[in-house]
């Protein structure tokens, strides 16, 4: 990205939390919403690749009907950064009030941190996981997550800045050998870790079939699990008409390294389901399967 390309970022970045809380949510609805569609129609890079993705997502789906839905998906997504730059105006209590109304499995983290291992909470890019923190946050204390180090510098640490605020520990993910004994620090210390796990950045992971095709989802979060004993949970996470909707699997046993591979491929199944239950808010927008790197190279 070019010096242009940086400041004019890091401007709409800023724009977006200064400007977007202080209009009426109807309004910022609207225009969110007329954004994510004219970006669906004019189809760039991004559009492309996630209307790709949801092909193999449904696959059953004609053009029509994948034209519809991924006009969708980029609302879902619109929605997503609308209700980001407003969180931090939003009244924090009813969003967790209204997480706690739509939670199901929370026995199994209750259980988890009963046993004293810690847990580790796995997504995918779906929904909306600021909201799902802040509920987190309030049933169980600051917890753990890795994020992509974004660039221009300054855009990733007002996430950082944006996220702490709400209670969350964040460790970069270019902090490679640092980062993991710091998760297992956490874990140690019966703490959670919510860790994001559909996308392998650097294509070094697990080999799953997801969606009936070949990937690698980054393996982090069930070697974890094998080395402290700490419960494997799958979550899912998703919009509703009124707020945010999450789904705590049961745990995935994880008993040695030997078991990762098995372990990531349940995961993958796992994730696939919920997916395929609300494709829409599935916000993968980058190459995910092997064959689209294949194709590009």
């Amino acid at each position: 990205m070019s010096g242009f390309g940086r400041s004019m970022s890091e401007l709409g970045y800023a724009a977006g939390w200064q400007l977007v809380r202080r209009v009426p949510e109807g309004l910022a609805t609207a225009v969110f919403s007329l954004g994510a569609d004219f970006a669906a129609r004019r189809a760039g890079p991004g559009v492309r690749q996630l209307r790709r993705n949801l092909s193999r997502v449904v696959p059953q789906a004609g053009e029509t009907e994948l034209d519809e839905l991924t006009r969708l998906a980029m609302r879902s997504y619109a929605r997503y950064w609308q209700e980001m730059f407003r969180l931090p105006a939003m009244d924090h209590a009813v969003i967790r009030k209204n997480v706690a109304e739509r939670i199901s499995g929370v026995e199994y983290l209750d259980a988890a941190l009963e046993e004293g291992n810690g847990a580790v909470m796995v997504l995918p890019h779906s929904g909306n996981w600021d909201a799902a923190g802040l509920w987190m946050v309030d049933y169980a204390g600051s917890f753990t997550t890795v994020v992509e180090r974004l660039k221009p510098e300054s855009v990733y640490q007002r996430f950082v800045a944006f996220r702490e605020s709400l209670g969350f520990e964040i460790v970069p993910a270019s902090r490679g050998t640092g980062s993991f004994r710091l998760l297992l620090q956490r874990l140690r210390e019966n703490k959670v870790l919510c860790l994001v796990g559909d996308r392998d950045l650097n294509r070094n992971g697990v080999p799953v079939m997801f969606f009936g095709h070949q990937t690698t989802m980054p393996g982090g979060a069930a070697r974890l699990s094998a080395v402290t004993g700490a419960a494997l949970l799958p979550v899912g996470s998703w919009f509703t008409e009124g707020g945010w909707a999450i789904r705590i699997h049961p745990p995935i046993r994880v008993n040695s390294r030997e078991e990762v591979p098995a372990a990531m491929q349940a995961l993958a199944d796992i994730f696939a389901g919920d997916i395929a239950a609300h494709p829409a808010d599935w916000h993968m927008m980058q190459k995910l399967w092997t064959a689209d790197f294949e194709d590009a190279a």
